[in-house]
C-alpha cells in the first residue's frame, strides 16, 4: 500500500485494503485467542500456589470465555463461501392462514431483530407490506455486519408455528406457516448485469400507515425483471427515487441468488445426485402448545425454551447447522417426531 500510485485508483485500492483487513482478521484473532491462553496458564498456576479463591474463580470465568471465542472462531472457519461476508438480505412471506400467519410474520422479524441486536448486524426494513387486520403480509429487511450472510443464509426455508390462535374465538390450535429467503447483498455491480430494457417499472400509492406523501402520491415502486420474472417492490420511503434505489438493491440480490442456484443444480448434476435447496422446505417447528419445543429438522437440534428461540437466541440453531453442513450430515428430521400437529 506504500509503493507508489497504490491510491490512483481509489475504488481498487480500498478493494485491496479490505482484502487484507479480510486476511489479517483470522490471524489476530488467533493472536489475541493465544496470549489470552497464556495468560490463563500463569493465573491458574498463581492461584494453585497461593491457594486464592479469587484467583481461581477468576481463572474458571477466563477459561469460559476463552471457550465461547473459540467456538465462535470455529464457526467463523466454516464460513468460507464466496459471499458469506457479505451483508444480506432477508424476506419473510405469509403462508396460507391469513391473519394467523401474518402475525407468525411479524413475530419473525421480532425474532430476527433480536438476533441481529447480539450479533451487532444493523437491521434496515426495505419494504414492508402489513396484513389487514394484524401482522404482516411480507417483509424485506437487510443485515449489516460482517459474515451477516454467512450466518443468515442458515436460516434460509419454511419456518411452522404451532399455537392455540389468538385470533380463534374457540380457541383452537393452529399450524401456521412463513417462508424465509436469504440473499447476499450485491458490492460490485459487475457481479449482476442488468439491462435498462429488461426492466419494467410500475408506481403506485404506498399501503398502510404512513404520512406526508406516503399514500397521497405514487411514491411506491414495482420493478419487473422481464427475462426471470422476478418482481420486487418498496414503499417505505417517501420519495419514488428512494423507494426506486432500495427496489433495484433487492433486485440485484435475487438475481444473484437466482444465478448460485443454477450453479448449485449444475453441480448437483455433475455429482450424480439430487442437492436440496433449503427454500421451499420447511426447515423448523416452533411449538408453543400443548408444550413447548423449537425443532430444527435438517440437524434435529431442539430446544423447549421457546421464549428464549423467539428472543433471538438462535446461534445454537445455526452453529448446529454449519456443523453438519461442514460434515456433510445435513438430514430430514421431520418423519422422526409428529409431535405438535393441528388437532
Amino acid at each position: 500500500m506504500a509503493g507508489p500510485g497504490f491510491w490512483d485508483d481509489p475504488e481498487r485500492a480500498q478493494k485491496v485494503v479490505k482484502e487484507m483487513s479480510a486476511l489479517k482478521g483470522p490471524v489476530e484473532a488467533v493472536t489475541r485467542l493465544s496470549r489470552r491462553l497464556e495468560d490463563l496458564k500463569v493465573l491458574v498456576e498463581l492461584g494453585a500456589e497461593e491457594h486464592d479463591e479469587s484467583l481461581e474463580a477468576e481463572a474458571v470465568e477466563e477459561a469460559a470465555s476463552l471457550s465461547r471465542e473459540l467456538e465462535a472462531m470455529e464457526l467463523r472457519v466454516l464460513l468460507g463461501g464466496k459471499y458469506d461476508r457479505r451483508n444480506a438480505i432477508l424476506s419473510l412471506h405469509a403462508g396460507a392462514g391469513g391473519t394467523e400467519s401474518q402475525d407468525w410474520v411479524s413475530m419473525l422479524l421480532r425474532m430476527y431483530s433480536r438476533w441481529a441486536e447480539r450479533r451487532d448486524f444493523r437491521v434496515e426494513i426495505l419494504d414492508l407490506l402489513p396484513g389487514e387486520e394484524a401482522g404482516i403480509k411480507s417483509v424485506t429487511f437487510s443485515l449489516a455486519g460482517e459474515y451477516a450472510y454467512g450466518y443468515a443464509h442458515a436460516e434460509k426455508g419454511v419456518h411452522r408455528l404451532v399455537r392455540i390462535s389468538p385470533f380463534d374465538a374457540a380457541s383452537r390450535r393452529h399450524t401456521s406457516f412463513a417462508s424465509l429467503d436469504v440473499m447476499p447483498e450485491i458490492e460490485d455491480e459487475e457481479e449482476v448485469d442488468i439491462k435498462p430494457e429488461e426492466l419494467k417499472i410500475d408506481t403506485f400509492r404506498s399501503q398502510g400507515a404512513g404520512g406526508q406523501n406516503v399514500n397521497k402520491v405514487e411514491t411506491a415502486v414495482r420493478i419487473t425483471h422481464l427475462p426471470t420474472g422476478i418482481v420486487v417492490a418498496c414503499q417505505t420511503e417517501r420519495s419514488q427515487h428512494a423507494n426506486r434505489l432500495r427496489a433495484m438493491r433487492v433486485l440485484k440480490a435475487k438475481l444473484l441468488e437466482l444465478k448460485e442456484e443454477e450453479r448449485e443444480r449444475e453441480l448437483a448434476a455433475i455429482r450424480g445426485k439430487h442437492q436440496a435447496i433449503a427454500w421451499g422446505s420447511q426447515i423448523r417447528s416452533y411449538v408453543f402448545q400443548p408444550y413447548t419445543l423449537v425443532k430444527d429438522h435438517r440437524t434435529g437440534h431442539e430446544t423447549g425454551n421457546v421464549q428464549a428461540v423467539m428472543d433471538g437466541d438462535l446461534d445454537p440453531f445455526i452453529s448446529a447447522y454449519l456443523k453438519a453442513k461442514a460434515a456433510g450430515t445435513l438430514g430430514d428430521h421431520r418423519n422422526g417426531d409428529r409431535r405438535g400437529e393441528e388437532a
